[in-house]
């Protein structure tokens, strides 16, 4: 669960992952844990960024400066990286199985849906098994980068 030195507030008990990690732009959380039977999570919109501050699925061409994302290595990065905050969240009890709900945030849906589905797929291979979704093209995410975002929300069952 969240770290000892954390305190629940009125929304919650946030959880932050090690300063090793990629942290957030701005002031919140990477999740928050509600507590109630279950306990629900909510991740904040979380990116393919490492702790290094690189990004997996971004190659950029040191001549030009331009880069070139791969929809697919970013997604499974961000997956990846949802299923670290949610066990850091709860103490290991759930991952990704737990997902019930997710928004899927892409740069380009018309060049990118299918890529993200594809690695998406790989994690839910099953429909009945897979959360809930909605997936919308936006202008522009927090950095050039990036081409997928995901947020979600999980359940820790007591």
């Amino acid at each position: 669960m969240a770290s000892s030195e954390t305190q629940q507030s009125a929304n919650g008990t946030p959880y932050l992952l090690p300063a090793t990690a990629a942290q957030g732009l701005a002031n919140y959380p990477h999740a928050r844990v509600v507590p109630g039977s279950p306990r629900v999570v909510y991740v904040s919109g979380t990116s393919s960024r490492r702790g290094d501050g690189t990004y997996a699925g971004c190659v950029t061409d040191p001549a030009s400066g331009n880069h070139t994302l791969d929809v697919r290595a970013q997604t499974a990065a961000v997956l990846q990286n949802i299923g670290t905050i949610i066990r850091g969240a709860t103490g290991g009890a759930v991952g990704l199985e737990a997902v019930v709900d997710a928004t899927v945030f892409l740069t380009d849906i018309a060049g990118d849906y299918a890529g993200m589905n594809e690695e998406w797929n790989k994690v839910w291979p099953d429909k009945t098994a897979a959360p809930a979704r909605t997936c919308v093209q936006v202008a522009a995410l927090p950095s050039p980068k990036l081409n997928v975002e995901i947020k979600c929300m999980a359940l820790w069952p007591q």
